[in-house]
């Protein structure tokens, strides 16, 4: 966040340093590129913040899912067992049958219960790994911006010391973009900054 405040404060200083109107629209520029930059700043903070927990949540969802599976498959492998008893039942009484039927009905009744917590943590586990996708996209779209409006702002005060209005255009593009990718991050618009990846990678 420092480098965001010198960056800004240096391109302010060569903008007011010998005055004029073209500096002084360099200085409104900067004013503004500065400010969303550290508004887009703030809230990418935020949303890494947000997906850090998506993704722990979705991680913890998916041991809980494993852990069922283990119970369910250990339940059915009792049913099996008790089954077979059962079926075979040598010297077995008509007390110890029904012990081993309602035996056999508590663990057939464990394993649907945790075939329905299963589908759940599956269902939860799928939805955190969405959000986790959903704010990934802003995520990007943050660090694309306030990647352009750096490059945007050291341009800005290179403009305003060699007084060169075509390398303001060229800052304002940046700014334009950088500006476009910030609102799309705080109105959930779903532009993809991949385009800007692959330049930058």
């Amino acid at each position: 966040m420092s480098e965001i405040s010198d960056k800004a404060q240096e391109a302010v200083e060569h903008a007011g340093d010998s005055g004029g109107h073209f500096n002084n629209i360099i200085a409104i520029l900067v004013a503004l590129s500065a400010t969303l930059m550290a508004l887009c700043n703030v809230k990418d903070g935020n949303i890494v913040q947000g997906m850090m927990q998506a993704q722990s949540n979705a991680v913890d969802t998916w041991s809980m899912y494993q852990s069922k599976s283990t119970k369910q498959h250990m339940a059915e492998n009792m049913v099996d067992n008790l089954s077979l008893q059962r079926d075979l039942g040598i010297g077995l009484d008509a007390p110890k049958l029904a012990k081993l039927d309602a035996k056999i009905k508590e663990y057939e009744g464990k394993v649907k219960k945790y075939e329905v917590d299963k589908a759940k943590a599956e269902r939860d586990a799928k939805a955190f790994e969405k959000q986790y996708t959903d704010l990934n996209v802003h995520d990007d779209q943050f660090d694309a911006a306030e990647a352009l409006l750096s490059v945007a702002l050291a341009l800005y005060g290179i403009s305003a010391l060699t007084k060169k209005k075509w390398l303001l255009g060229v800052a304002v593009g940046f700014s334009l973009v950088g500006t476009i990718l910030g609102l799309a991050g705080f109105l959930g618009w779903t532009i993809h900054s991949d385009w800007l990846a692959k330049i930058l990678g």
